[in-house]
């Protein structure tokens, strides 16, 4: 209005800034939600796999026969190797000290970021096709991935499509031994159908696993919801309340038994990762660890610390359905 004094005029106003910082990246890791724990004591780790004698219908003996021979086979020895990851935090004193938006302490406040990056980094690396790599001087160490350890007895690829390659062979008892020293090479696209998690499914039954769940991304996760053997979409309520319909698979009820279908941000989109949590683990050699670095200046700084591997105790209780279209 003509003549009034507006705040367009007006020196001094302060401003309108929440003190509240909001923050929408994902921070969920599912497949190390899942999976055990555990420590490792060497930057080279192993573990040792095993497998019985196919069953047979011949072993009848004559009354009174000798013992036959002994029909032994050695355990395969499997390893992985450490990787060490790190976030660096610096922050002036001068920012440290002014008041601010939303954090009384950056310092706290970015290390608290930069611990969650971390996580983001290691549910990416751990679920990830990458092979191990023992390092040098001039190339960091690192370990391999879950997609890496998976072997042709329990995947189904596209065509093209390979696993992934150990040094050390094919052990006695049908195993691999060594390390995944070659990543498993991507085949030609095809979509995600119920045939082929159920091939899947079998195959790892087949073969002593029992799946607990399986982990995809956002396209593969919808792609799921269509199939035959998902479970009721509706969940049980009090009486007298309102039914919840349910617009995604949770759960598909397998031949072999229920699996609960994971959405994973982070793992690679054009793979769905059949998982027995009980025989896979995050091994530490370095938990999360916090680092007060030299003082150089006027700024603090702080390094997080984290060395791990992926420890995959039988490869044959888990298994993939790899080269799945993304879109």
């Amino acid at each position: 209005m003509a003549g009034s004094y507006n705040t367009f005029d007006a020196r001094g106003i302060r401003e309108d800034l929440a003190d509240i910082i909001v923050n929408l990246s994902p921070t969920d890791t599912p497949l190390m939600s899942n999976i055990g724990k555990t420590t490792a004591s060497n930057t080279y780790f192993e573990w040792q796999a095993d497998a019985l004698a196919a069953p047979s219908a011949t072993n009848a003996q004559l009354e009174g026969a000798d013992a036959g021979n002994d029909t032994s086979t050695p355990t395969s020895r499997i390893g992985n190797y450490t990787q060490i990851s790190t976030k660096v935090v610096q922050v002036s004193g001068s920012l440290e000290s002014v008041n601010k938006a939303g954090r009384k302490s950056e310092l706290a406040f970015q290390l608290s970021k930069r611990g969650s990056e971390l996580k983001r980094d290691m549910e990416l690396t751990l679920t990830g096709n990458g092979a191990a790599t023992p390092g040098s001087d001039v190339a960091a160490r690192k370990t391999a991935g879950f997609e890496a350890f998976m072997i042709d007895a329990n995947s189904n690829r596209g065509a093209t499509g390979t696993s992934g390659t150990y040094s050390g062979g094919i052990g006695a008892s049908g195993l691999p031994s060594g390390y995944v020293n070659a990543a498993p090479v991507d085949g030609t696209a095809r979509a995600f159908t119920e045939d082929l998690l159920k091939d899947v499914l079998q195959k790892v039954w087949t073969n002593g696993g029992s799946a607990d769940f399986v982990s995809v991304g956002a396209h593969n996760k919808q792609a799921v919801s269509g199939f035959s053997g998902i479970a009721t979409r509706f969940r049980d309520v009090a009486a007298g309340q309102q039914a919840e319909v349910i617009g995604a698979a949770d759960i598909y009820v397998s031949d072999f038994g229920q699996v609960t279908i994971v959405p994973n941000r982070f793992q690679r989109p054009g793979v769905a990762l059949v998982v027995d949590p009980e025989y896979a683990a995050v091994s530490y050699l370095r938990n999360f660890q916090m680092n007060e670095l030299a003082k150089t200046g006027d700024s603090e700084k702080r390094q997080i610390v984290v060395e791990y591997g992926l420890k995959v105790q039988n490869p044959l209780a888990h298994g993939i359905v790899a080269d799945l279209l993304t879109a």
